[in-house]
């Protein structure tokens, strides 16, 4: 019988939502929550020993304190497999899950599975590392999930030869393997760019990554007389972090008010980033939103005026949907309130 130890937050271990995302890494003996359907697919050849919960939060802001607990828990059941999530894109989950299975790979030398939607942070951070099933984008993909991270699981614990991704149903790795095929690769090429030119369906044998391009805007012509605003994804915040923006894979952006502020001062503002160190940002959170340079030059006269308002986040393990989505809802704002140029400041 394969021994699984298995990985979930605090809300699918039904301690609560958000209000209990800082609670701390416990232990629980048998199956919690989504392992009920993943001990049914994982069927008679493997037994879920115990459940590791933990508060997304908690986690992300004790990355190192948290991972070293729950390695400790997990030792103890001396486990033949371990399978964390699945997290869909949840951000935080998804690093949570992400930097387990990395951990308990490298500590503990057994097979790991997780589970992610493609835009999830942990994707990008992970991929290379660990197998992680492709998701559905929320927990209603979690009937298809299941499946197929018991059956890539199942086939790693038994040490079988694992297929492409595209047949085991994990996310690219990035690892590429030499095989045979019975038509020799010029043939293959052209047979592909025939059915490229006639508009018939074909599938590229080496995918290439796909990244946005956007085309810089033109030079401010008249930066005298221009509105100029701060936008940062260094979690600058006015002290105490009003809006709640999490430390790591934000879910929100903050909007905050810098009329009559000339200088960002330790008392009044800090960052709520998590992915550097803090010390030095929170003594002087000029050194991340230069409120104090732009208002020198907004007196020489330099630039017209720095505008009333900066929109605020953090970058840390953010998806790349969360930040367009972020990016597209403030920037109307920007344009509405006259700004012509931005400053993007981040860590």
């Amino acid at each position: 019988m394969i021994k699984v130890v298995h990985y979930i937050n605090q809300f699918y271990g039904g301690i609560g939502g958000e209000e209990k995302a800082d609670v701390k890494p416990e232990v629980r003996e048998g199956v919690v929550g989504p392992g009920m359907a993943l001990k049914g697919a994982l069927g008679s050849e493997a037994e879920i020993v115990a459940t590791i919960i933990c508060g997304d939060s908690y986690f992300n802001e004790n990355m190192e304190e948290a991972t070293k607990e729950i390695l400790e828990m997990i030792k103890k059941y001396e486990p033949d497999l371990f399978i964390a999530g699945p997290a869909f894109n949840a951000g935080r989950y998804g690093v949570a899950c992400g930097t387990i299975c990395k951990a308990v790979k490298d500590n503990l030398n057994i097979p790991v599975v997780t589970g992610m939607y493609s835009e999830n942070p942990g994707v990008d951070m992970f991929k290379k590392d660990i197998y992680i099933i492709e998701t559905a984008n929320a927990a209603t993909g979690m009937r298809t999930a299941i499946p197929a991270m018991a059956k890539l699981a199942l086939k790693l614990a038994k040490k079988e030869e694992i297929g492409p991704p595209a047949v085991e149903g994990y996310i690219p790795r990035g690892v590429r393997k030499n095989i045979f095929r019975e038509e020799r690769g010029s043939k293959r090429a052209v047979d592909m760019l025939i059915a490229k030119l006639k508009g018939e369906p074909f599938e590229t044998e080496y995918p290439m990554p796909d990244f946005d391009k956007v085309a810089p805007n033109p030079a401010v012509k008249d930066l005298k007389n221009a509105k100029i605003a701060l936008v940062t994804s260094g979690g600058i915040v006015p002290k105490g972090n009003p809006d709640r923006i999490e430390a790591s894979s934000a879910s929100k952006y903050g909007k905050y008010d810098i009329e009559g502020v000339i200088d960002l001062t330790k008392e009044t503002y800090e960052t709520a980033h998590g992915g550097y160190d803090p010390v030095y940002a929170n003594e002087d959170p000029d050194r991340v939103l230069p409120v104090d340079v732009l208002r020198e030059l907004e007196q020489e006269g330099v630039i017209g005026k720095l505008h009333r308002y900066y929109y605020s986040t953090v970058g840390n393990g953010t998806s790349v949907a969360n930040a367009k989505k972020f990016a597209s809802t403030f920037a109307k704002e920007l344009v509405a309130d006259g700004v012509q140029a931005v400053i993007l400041t981040s860590t």
